[in-house]
Parts: C-alpha cells; structure tokens; sequence
C-alpha cells in the first residue's frame, strides 16, 4: 500500500506537505503512511483514493491485507484460520435472511405450523408415521437411482426380509442398506451426538455394503475434495446454532452435490444429511419423488441454484417439499 500512495502522490506531483494540507492532517502522517510505518483509517483511505485518483477497491484491498499480515504475523496456525475466515466472510455475504424472501418466511411458518400439529399426535402415530416416510424415502430416493423395487416390494423386503422375484440381489440390497443407514442416523439423534465427517462416511459404507465396496465408505482420491469436505464441516458447526433448521439442511444438501465427494451416492448422500439434520428438529423427512418429471425437476432447480448462484430458489423448492410431506404425514393419521 505505501508504494500505492507514494507512486500516485508523485505522478501527480504533490508533495506530502500539499497532500496533508488538502487533507486536513499533519504531515509527518502522510510521510509514514509511505514508509509504512504508520497505517491510515478506513476514511483516510477514502480521502487518499480521491485526492490522488487511485482506485478505491485497489487501495481498500492493499490496506485491509496489511491489517491482517499485522494481526496474524507469523502465527503458526495462520493460513488454517484465513481459510475458516475466508468461508465465514463468505457465508455472511450470502446468508440467505427469510425477512427478505416473503415467500421463504411464510413458507416456514406454514411448515412451523404444521409440524407442531403432528407434535400434537400421540406417540403411537408419531412411530408409524415414522416407518411409512422412511420408506417411501428409501423407495422413492432408491427409484432415482435406477432402482426397479416398488413402495410395496421395498417394504416386504426392509419388513419381512423376501427376495422380490425379477428382481435382482443388488436391488434388494439397496434397500437393506438404505434402511440401516437411517437406523444409524436416527440411533446418533435419540443418543443427541452431534452429525460428524466420521459417522457421514459410515453411512456411505452402509449404503454400498456388498455393492460397490472398493468406493463405500471414503471420499474421491483429490486433495481439492478433502479440502472443500473440510470447510463443509467448518461451515456447518458455524452455522447449525444459528441457522433455522429447514435453511441448514437445504444448504448442506446444496453443497454436498456442489462438492460431489464420492465417486457413487452423492444424490443419496445429500439427501439423507438434508434429512438427517431435519429429523434432529423434529421435523418429517423431505421426500422427493423418484419419477422421471420429478427427478427432472430437482436436478433442474438443483442447477438453478449451483449456475445462478442463487440459493432461493433450491431452498423454496425444498421447502415446498417438507410442506407436502408434512401435510400427507398428517394425512395418514386423519
């Protein structure tokens, strides 16, 4: 910065004591603004980006650096806190507020609503209600992925363990394997554990055990990949206290298929933290239909939000989802 203000103060030709005098401040000031031993305020900066024509954003970003070399030094640990920094500062630029969507407002109200009823039902119902959207989940999000095995024949293989005929092994294990990794989320939420990277891999291995093993349980083989999962679990212990739940999870489903960490079930991985962080506030699991226009229609919103970079648009297509689910859980019990 001091090479900036130096070099612009002479080509205009100006001497320090000219620039103090136009500025108001004394000149021993200006002279160690330059030898960068004394550093201006943030309406210097201002001041100095006019009176000499430098570019203010040019000048703002060489002053806010050195405010930060002067923080941080030589710390050990300095490059791993600009990181955690550099993803804090992004998510507060691109926090989506429900005050300033009327439509996402409303719509968490009306979910709010809805799930408080369904609070309201007697435990009996609250576990059957339960077990029928964890298995049109598990139908619905196995279809998606090719999966042949209907809402009825996913049920008799999770509930009385038959072999479906026509039906191929890795159909059937597919659904197995989907319902324990459901066992084990909602195990980690009764015993209240917080969602960790470990227990996020152990439901991937659950979900290709016997199918795609050499892949099950680990990220893709890519130092950017780790990288990215690493400050994905920053970002969520930073915001899972502050966020409202349903905004967290459609978020974490966002950057999840943003990253693609695993080489298979990306889709499914998504999905299941999106619910997985619903069902820890009590809330039904979001269930996307596995046929062809529905499918279609997520990817496509999916991409909405990833190209436009406008989250809005993937929260309220969530959201509405919740909303349909929660109306048919109560549906089920009337």
């Amino acid at each position: 910065m001091k090479s900036l203000l130096k070099n612009a103060r002479e080509q205009k030709e100006l001497k320090t004591r000219e620039v103090a005098q136009l500025l108001g401040i004394d000149q021993a000031l200006i002279s160690k603004f330059e030898s960068g031993t004394r550093k201006p305020t943030k309406e210097q900066i201002s001041k100095l980006a006019n009176l000499l024509e430098i570019d203010y954003e040019t000048l703002m970003i060489a002053w806010l650096k050195e405010k930060i070399l002067y923080e941080i030094g030589n710390e050990e640990f300095a490059l791993k806190a600009l990181l955690l920094a550099e993803q804090e500062i992004q998510n507060n630029n691109k926090k989506l507020n429900p005050e300033t969507f009327p439509s996402i407002k409303s719509l968490l109200d009306e979910i709010e609503t809805l799930k408080n009823k369904i609070l309201s039902f007697q435990h009996f119902d609250l576990h059957r209600i339960s077990k029928i959207l964890e298995l049109e989940f598990i139908s619905e999000i196995n279809k998606m992925n090719g999966n042949s095995l209907t809402f009825q024949e996913t049920k008799a293989v999770i509930n009385e363990g038959l072999m479906v005929p026509g039906k191929n092994m890795q159909e059937h294990l597919e659904a197995v394997n989907l319902n324990d990794a459901i066992g084990y989320i909602k195990d980690i939420n009764q015993k209240k554990l917080p969602i960790s990277e470990k227990d996020l891999l152990a439901v991937h291995n659950l979900i290709f055990r016997g199918i795609k093993v050499e892949n099950s349980g680990k990220y893709k083989e890519d130092p950017i990949i780790i990288k990215e999962m690493n400050l994905f679990f920053n970002w969520y212990e930073t915001n899972k206290s502050n966020m409202h739940p349903l905004l967290l999870a459609t978020e974490a489903h966002l950057k999840i298929m943003s990253i693609c960490p695993f080489e298979n079930g990306n889709i499914q991985i998504a999905n299941l933290l999106m619910n997985w962080i619903l069902l820890k506030s009590s809330f039904v699991f979001a269930v996307i239909k596995g046929n062809d226009e529905e499918v279609n229609n997520y990817l496509a919103t999916l991409e909405l939000a990833q190209n436009k970079n406008d989250k809005s648009v993937f929260i309220n297509y969530i959201l509405q989802k919740e909303k349909e689910n929660l109306i048919h859980a109560i549906t089920l019990v009337n």
